[in-house]
């Protein structure tokens, strides 16, 4: 399949497989650029579902054009198997830091993948879409500590609230990744940008302790808790943090939303006023 060329582009490296796409890095036979090609693997690609959700996640990144945000370059949704192709940036998730221990590299530029994350999101919530899954493992860093976010197969038009909608709750599908999901978000809820500082807010949580705010014993008990459970200072876990960040986090992961932060310009203006840590040595301290 390496050798194969679809749409004008040869396969060159598989990047990663997911549970229905694979992403590889290919190079445009016409230019001989690099770019990263995502495809439906052979048993999804004459799947209604899988075809809908992988040209609905290249049509939003179209839409989104930022330089924290992947840029979509192409999108092909004739052929058998449909793909889109998005720049070539080579970095690993922060999900894959965390597993990998990287931590002297998540401590070193954290402040700075804060920002840059909660400036993308803040563009994409501005533009009206809600991300709903905004997690470590759909933000790319590379090695200067550059960040883009990714993966937009979840997200929704924000909708604005009805004079009907305040007497008449519609209950939507509920999608996302448990560990980072808003209590809304659990119980099928429209959504706003405040779902997404939720769920950044979970991330932050565990780019600077090592561990997702809320764990269970079973996939309910850990949505329940997203509900009900009072979260805990993430300085219990590290100590290094500093009191202000520990806070903001913390307003973050309010169970209502009119007690988080009103959107990301909020988020970030906090950022820009406090440091992370108090220590400023590199090295990790606590349990981080």
């Amino acid at each position: 399949m390496a050798e194969e060329i679809i749409g004008g582009y040869r396969l060159q490296n598989l990047i990663m497989t997911g549970q229905t796409s694979q992403v590889w890095e290919v190079v445009e036979a016409s230019s001989h650029r690099h770019f990263a090609m995502k495809i439906l693997l052979p048993e999804h690609a004459g799947r209604g579902d899988s075809r809908s959700a992988l040209i609905h996640e290249a049509k939003v990144g179209q839409k989104l054009a930022h330089p924290n945000i992947i840029r979509i370059v192409n999108v092909s949704t004739e052929s058998k198997t449909p793909f889109f192709v998005m720049e070539f940036f080579p970095a690993g998730s922060l999900k894959m830091r965390l597993i990998r221990k990287q931590l002297d590299f998540i401590r070193e530029h954290v402040e700075s993948i804060f920002k840059q994350s909660a400036t993308a999101l803040a563009f994409m919530n501005a533009e009206g879409w809600v991300h709903r899954d905004v997690k470590p493992g759909n933000m790319l860093v590379n090695s200067a500590g550059e960040l883009k976010l990714i993966d937009f197969a979840l997200a929704k038009r924000i909708e604005k609230p009805s004079f009907f909608s305040k007497f008449f709750k519609r209950h939507g599908k509920v999608a996302g990744t448990r560990s980072y999901m808003s209590p809304e978000q659990i119980r099928g809820e429209p959504l706003d940008g405040q779902a997404d500082v939720y769920s950044f807010g979970a991330t932050c949580f565990e780019l600077v302790t090592g561990r997702p705010p809320f764990s269970g014993s079973s996939s309910q008990d850990l949505l329940a808790k997203h509900i009900t459970e009072k979260v805990a200072s993430p300085r219990i876990h590290n100590p290094d943090i500093t009191e202000p960040f520990a806070d903001l986090v913390m307003r973050m992961l309010a169970k209502q939303k009119k007690d988080r932060p009103r959107d990301f310009h909020e988020v970030l203006m906090k950022l820009k006023t406090l440091k992370v840590f108090k220590n400023t040595d590199p090295k990790p301290a606590g349990k981080a």
